[in-house]
């Protein structure tokens, strides 16, 4: 069997809230809820677990996803229209923008758990050479 990444469980201070705004800014469904996870499947067909936790145990993490130029620029129009403060570096020293690495888009911004997102469209380094 080949080894694949199923689900991560993502801290929380209201998975609800989290899982809605990832699901509604990617065009997502919330796919289910079992205890104290709100899950969001991905279309690799792994599943983000929100889990509500106290705010004093969430450590911030970085997810990054890599979306489409379609799902990239509804998301960035999400982003922009709601005011979400984004930025074009992981520094957050470049505000307001989106960078054009390796020949394509990206962006990075706080969910409601201050957790770190990024949405690119092309990977780093580029796509591999066929």
């Amino acid at each position: 069997m080949s080894v694949e990444l199923n689900h991560t469980i993502v801290h929380a201070r209201d998975n609800r809230e989290s899982a809605a705004f990832f699901a509604d800014l990617l065009g997502l469904e919330i796919t289910g809820e079992w205890g104290p996870f709100v899950a969001v499947a991905l279309s690799n067909g792994v599943t983000l677990d929100f889990a509500t936790v106290p705010a004093e145990h969430i450590t911030p993490q970085h997810y990054a996803f890599l979306v489409s130029e379609a799902e990239f620029d509804a998301a960035y129009a999400k982003i922009s229209e709601r005011g979400i403060t984004h930025w074009a570096d992981p520094h957050q020293k470049q505000p307001n923008e989106i960078n054009r690495n390796d020949g394509g888009k990206g962006v990075y911004f706080l969910d409601p758990s201050d957790h770190a997102m990024e949405l690119i469209t092309v990977p780093y380094g580029g796509w591999p050479q066929r």
